[in-house]
């Protein structure tokens, strides 16, 4: 059965996976942007999609200027920031890092798609490897490769836009009580860096429920993370309405670290939720690493993890 099919769209190159049961397409040129996850069997389509043709952002602009859909990958930072350590120290990072604004380069192998980019700041090569070990089940394994003689850190983090409605559930592992503000618009939920309860964080305000999403129209827009390393690489998203869910798994002693960004109207008028699996703390690679919180690569060596996205 093929399982990968290359095509165009808007002028750029995708590559389209498919078991008949789960599909993705990937756009190279542009980061190595999925621009589609879809149920086969139920036709939904999970990831927010592109408000007009697909276009291209230059190196180091504003995520901001993106259109809120897709699936990019956020690495070195998400932040802009600079790194704090010998021999880079002082090297800007822009927002978001760097390699969802370039192009990546794709091949197809033995059912698997290939992806692979070289770091423009830094000396680093970042690759993925796509595969379904089931029907209904998506794999990425992800390795970075530091080819320099020091030491490397870095900061990903998966930043997939679901398609949601209101109501829908999102479950993590129970011992997860606590979060940590990032980002809160208009201050909802305080400032970067304040600690609450999950998933009610103001006992003033008990119509504020973290792990059920809100209305399009509340206006509102947080990024969080849960606070402290995970104790089980496991997060789903589930819609009652129509019994369909969405899982993510992934190595918590690889990936310690889980954010969410629920966007309610209230960042430019967009309505999604990011289920953000992550290597570091708190979205700025130099307080990670300032916190002993950011995954490192050895001088020569490589760091490994995967993701894999099933249907429930």
């Amino acid at each position: 059965m093929l399982i990968w099919s290359q095509g165009k769209l808007d002028g750029y190159e995708v590559w389209t996976g498919s078991t008949g049961v789960m599909e993705l397409v990937m756009v190279p040129e542009l980061g190595s942007r999925v621009i589609s996850l879809r149920n086969c069997r139920t036709g939904r389509e999970w990831l927010t999609q592109p408000a007009g043709k697909l276009e291209a952002n230059e190196y180091a602009s504003s995520f901001g200027d993106r259109d809120g859909s897709g699936w990019d990958e956020m690495f070195p930072t998400i932040n802009t920031c600079r790194y704090p350590a010998f021999p880079w120290k002082g090297t800007e990072l822009p927002d978001h890092g760097e390699v969802w604004s370039i192009p990546w380069a794709v091949h197809c192998e033995q059912e698997q798609l290939h992806c692979s980019v070289q770091g423009i700041r830094m000396p680093y090569q970042l690759r993925k490897r796509y595969s379904f070990p089931r029907e209904d089940c998506l794999r990425i394994d992800y390795e970075v490769c530091n080819p320099s003689q020091f030491p490397f850190s870095f900061l990903w983090a998966a930043h997939p836009l679901f398609q949601i409605e209101e109501g829908m559930e999102m479950m993590v592992p129970e011992e997860l009580t606590e979060m940590i503000v990032s980002y809160s618009a208009q201050g909802r939920l305080g400032i970067t860096g304040d600690v609450l309860k999950w998933p009610q964080p103001l006992e003033e305000r008990v119509d504020i429920r973290l792990d059920r999403t809100g209305s399009r129209h509340e206006q509102s827009a947080e990024k969080y993370y849960f606070a402290g390393e995970l104790p089980e690489g496991k997060v789903s998203l589930y819609d009652p309405r129509t019994e369909e869910g969405i899982r993510l798994m992934f190595p918590p002693e690889k990936v310690p670290y889980l954010s969410v960004w629920a966007n309610y109207g209230g960042y430019q008028g967009q309505y999604h939720l990011a289920i953000e699996p992550a290597t570091g703390l708190l979205d700025d690679l130099s307080y990670a690493m300032g916190h002993q919180a950011a995954a490192e690569v050895p001088a020569g060596g490589t760091y490994t993890w995967y993701l894999e996205i099933c249907w429930i």
